[in-house]
């Protein structure tokens, strides 16, 4: 994309248009459920095993599977009809979340149901991105990833911050179910808010182009443009942001909290991405968001290393809080890396890159949970993690700098 100076797209002009409308509130009812079950699930395995490693492990199943599912599953959103991938998708996840919910289940059973859902996440989220940019055209879709996204992190916000409470309350069988219900929610309410559109993806006899070639097609693009290379590259730093997640129980613990404090914990990063995105979308011209992708980058792990200093709950918040609000960097690198990707390739290149920011995440969330068990301090395991963080993510914002200065 250019840095030429665009005229900026109002929330209210994208608000008017009723399929954005349909998919964004499929979306953000959603995301409270999925917030609320993550909570139930790191309570429910921290309750049953004792261990600060458990929870990191089983939260990491939650975004692991796509490291098969994102590759082999995302191309399915070009081969077929997005809004009918999206809505099989949500219903399959209602099913296997609803057995989840059922008590007294086998942590191996709960595991294996986890994993199954997740794998329908990869093809939902992929056709869900790839259709995007066909209902919002210009800035209207920029700033359309900026709602989403702001509100996203609002629904994680509401979900991580009252979700101790809630799971507290009703315990972790009903906030699960909670979770089934709303995507079943989000399948009707796409179901009859967005048009139907043949498949983006066809060979030249009008034929479905295999997973396969996708799958190559998809990579290739990614590879040959050193602008999406490194924009996938940033996008994966997340894999180091997400630690202090992972801990978040094990780490309230030892501050000496509770589930609430967990909650409030959980609730500080999303909170400081909402605040980032409003200001970084609606205050810095587009031009100067693109150069500053790779310095927010790097910002967005450095707070992380103060968790040395083992943090009191309301200086832990405070680094929480500034490092989501540099992570916003991540909407104006999504948007850019979906405009550079041709239509009839988006599910696939977004499948890959997706799915390699989910599996980093997963990554990460797995690395701490080991670490941590070897430390024995959650705080310590995240101030180390940062720190190799930084030390990567230098030479990716450089690599960006370069790809900007070739291809403009």
């Amino acid at each position: 994309m250019a840095d030429g100076v665009e005229r900026p797209a109002s929330f209210g002009s994208v608000l008017a248009v009723p399929e954005f409308r349909a998919i964004w509130l499929a979306e953000l009812q959603s995301v409270f459920g999925d917030q609320l079950a993550r909570v139930a699930l790191s309570v429910l395995v921290y309750t049953r095993t004792g261990s600060a490693a458990w929870p990191a492990l089983t939260y990491a199943l939650t975004y692991l599977p796509d490291l098969i599912g994102g590759p082999l599953l995302s191309g399915l959103a070009d081969r077929f009809p997005r809004k009918a991938v999206m809505v099989n998708a949500d219903a399959g996840r209602a099913v296997l979340v609803g057995l989840m919910a059922i008590p007294g289940l086998p942590l191996w059973l709960l595991a294996t149901l986890l994993v199954l859902t997740q794998l329908l996440n990869a093809p939902f989220t992929a056709a869900q991105a790839a259709i995007m940019p066909t209902v919002l055209s210009g800035d209207l879709y920029v700033a359309g990833q900026s709602i989403r996204q702001m509100t996203g992190q609002t629904g994680q916000l509401a979900g991580f911050a009252l979700g101790g409470a809630v799971i507290a309350a009703i315990g972790p069988g009903k906030g699960l179910a909670v979770d089934a219900v709303t995507f079943a929610v989000s399948a009707l309410v796409i179901r009859f808010g967005v048009r139907s559109r043949p498949a983006a993806g066809a060979n030249a006899d009008g034929t479905r182009i295999s997973l396969f070639a996708g799958l190559v097609a998809g990579a290739r693009t990614i590879w040959r443009d050193s602008r999406l290379r490194s924009l996938v590259m940033l996008a994966w730093l997340a894999g180091f942001v997400i630690v202090p997640e992972g801990l978040a129980v094990p780490y309230a613990a030892e501050i000496g909290g509770t589930a609430a404090t967990a909650g409030l914990l959980l609730a500080a990063h999303p909170a400081g991405i909402v605040v980032g995105v409003f200001l970084f979308g609606r205050l810095v011209a587009p031009g100067t968001r693109q150069r500053l992708i790779g310095v927010l980058a790097v910002l967005a792990i450095v707070p992380l290393v103060g968790y040395a200093l083992r943090p009191g709950l309301l200086p832990a918040i405070g680094l929480l809080l500034a490092s989501g609000a540099c992570a916003a960097y991540q909407v104006t690198a999504a948007a850019t890396f979906m405009r550079l990707v041709p239509d009839a390739e988006r599910g696939q290149a977004f499948g890959l890159a997706g799915s390699g920011l989910i599996a980093a995440q997963g990554v990460g969330l797995v690395v701490g949970g080991l670490l941590a068990a070897v430390l024995r301090s959650p705080a310590l395991t995240v101030a180390v993690v940062a720190a190799v963080g930084v030390l990567v993510a230098l030479p990716v914002a450089a690599a960006w700098r370069r790809a900007r200065r070739t291809f403009p």
